[in-house]
């Protein structure tokens, strides 16, 4: 299925990037995806991010590319259980897209 422009997929679980957005017979070029919330907890530096969500998503943070698909993992702003975050920040994303 051939489409015009560019396909933004909003998906909220990061794991349907790579169970079916990667193979599926529409090209999304990016998809936007939230759900894990950094586990509200973990350390974020130039250097390193890592945070216990990890071993249960793979892509639980920032920007990931494979073969021209991007997939953007935002930690969000809210919580889930505890009240509160201990090293990962809320974030809102803001993006801004230009034609070519």
């Amino acid at each position: 299925m051939e489409s015009k422009g560019i396909n933004i997929l909003l998906s909220h679980d990061p794991t349907h990037f790579d169970s079916k957005v990667k193979d599926h017979q529409v090209h999304f070029h990016l998809t936007l995806s939230g759900h894990t919330h950094g586990a509200q907890m973990g350390v974020e530096f130039p250097f390193l991010k890592w945070s216990p969500v990890k071993y249960i998503y793979p892509k639980w943070a920032g920007l990931y590319s494979e073969n021209g698909h991007y997939l953007y993992v935002n930690r969000g702003f809210g919580y889930l259980g505890f009240a509160g975050r201990v090293g990962i920040w809320p974030e809102i994303s803001v993006f801004e897209l230009h034609s070519a």
